[in-house]
């Protein structure tokens, strides 16, 4: 697959992508509360990619990894789920972790976002594991410049990862975006420093680590999708998509 770099009018175009990604997250998490109902939170984001004219990225995607069409517009992991968890019949409780991935394509440009975040009382384990993945992409989008390499993306998420006390699962990581969700390169967890494609201006990709608490295994729940640590131990994930300029990385999608 060719990646494409984008010049400075087109990732203008595609902040409003940034900025619908970040407000769907923002007001999930301002909603997600004791009570409601992963498919109520996932036809709040339907409703909201209506109002707004966009289109989702996950209701028709039909991967090689997944049973595919996905059939949601928002992924909905909850406490040992950390990816593609599939919207499904849950009331959230007390105590539970939830983790909203969502992509979208606003006027042919993509924009994909993750976030964990505890539900009523809070647990210290969760906050910091969630601790533990914010900061490794905080790091993660402060190498990510001009001459650096994707193995320094996932040296420094790897080395974040280490230094909280976790094991780094390396079967998904991030990736390009552009004009769809999904493209090249990949962006590793944990790799080497100076290894793998080049950082070049224009180069749009989301990061996204995620950790699980006691385990670096996976497996697949029975709806094909959503994907659990091994042991059933929690886990967090956190992404944003960045471009790549001469200077400071633009977050498409931050928040606030």
């Amino acid at each position: 697959m060719a990646i494409e770099l984008l010049n400075p009018a087109q990732l203008d175009d595609m902040r409003p992508a940034g900025r619908f990604v970040a407000d769907v997250l923002t007001t999930l998490v301002e909603t997600a509360d004791v009570g409601f109902d992963l498919l109520e939170l996932d036809a709040l984001a339907h409703r909201m990619i209506k109002d707004r004219g966009a289109e989702s990225c996950y209701i028709d995607y039909a991967p090689s990894f997944g049973r595919g069409p996905f059939g949601y517009v928002l992924c909905t992991s909850v406490n040992d789920a950390v990816l593609h968890g599939l919207p499904h019949r849950y009331k959230l409780r007390d105590g539970d972790l939830v983790s909203f991935d969502f992509a979208v394509s606003v006027d042919g440009w993509v924009c994909d976002s993750a976030v964990t975040v505890p539900v009523g009382t809070p647990r210290d384990e969760d906050l910091r594991l969630i601790e533990a993945t914010e900061v490794a992409l905080a790091r993660a989008i402060e190498v990510a410049r001009p001459g650096q390499k994707v193995g320094d993306i996932g040296a420094v998420i790897g080395e974040t990862a280490r230094e909280y006390g976790y094991s780094v699962n390396t079967q998904f990581g991030g990736h390009g975006v552009g004009r769809t969700m999904h493209g090249d390169p990949h962006i590793p967890n944990d790799a080497k420093a100076g290894r793998g494609f080049p950082l070049k201006p224009g180069l749009v990709i989301a990061i996204e680590p995620w950790l699980l608490a006691s385990t670096d295994e996976i497996r697949m729940d029975d709806d094909g999708w959503t994907i659990r640590s091994a042991d059933g131990s929690r886990g967090a994930h956190s992404e944003h998509t960045i471009a790549i300029t001469e200077g400071d990385p633009i977050v498409m999608t931050a928040r606030g």
